[in-house]
């Protein structure tokens, strides 16, 4: 399986998931099968079965964060001799050519990827154009309505 790269606060919550997927989500919906074993006729037992679905929704998170943990690239931008380039990692604050639109993204790994908090997968479209890119430099990226401009303003490593 590829390496799967995450930021530090990225495989801290992978972390911190895991743990109480185990300590937490597990005893509790073992505990729920059990009382709803109590209660006598498994065929149509509606509780029995929400508690066994659940079950395997968390038995199949834990195996899917333990792989994902398993195969991370820890990467630590602050880490790296990074010569001011937008690397994974970095914070980027760009502005719109056309709109003058200033716009702050994290570059992130695909599950960390969360638009409202402003952090973009490595995979999209956007970070793709402007790793490796300095501040001044402009990066344009293949939009659905045509090529975007964007200059590139300032590269943090936080």
């Amino acid at each position: 399986m590829a390496k799967i790269p995450l930021t530090v606060v990225g495989a801290e919550k992978l972390r911190a998931e895991l743990q109480r997927l185990k300590t937490v989500d597990r005893p509790s919906v073992i505990a729920a099968i059990a009382e709803a074993r109590s209660h006598g006729d498994l065929s149509e037992n509606a509780e029995y079965d929400a508690a066994k679905e659940r079950q395997g929704f968390i038995e199949g998170r834990i195996a899917e964060v333990e792989a994902k943990l398993a195969n991370a690239q820890v990467i630590d931008p602050k880490l790296i001799d990074t010569d001011g380039r937008c690397v994974f990692g970095a914070t980027v604050e760009l502005e719109d050519r056309k709109g003058g639109e200033a716009v702050t993204y994290q570059i992130v790994g695909d599950d960390e990827a969360d638009i409202k908090e402003s952090k973009i997968s490595i995979s999209s479209p956007i970070a793709r154009a402007l790793i490796g890119k300095y501040p001044g430099d402009i990066a344009e990226v293949q939009a659905p309505g045509g090529v975007r401009e964007y200059e590139i303003l300032d590269v943090r490593y936080e």
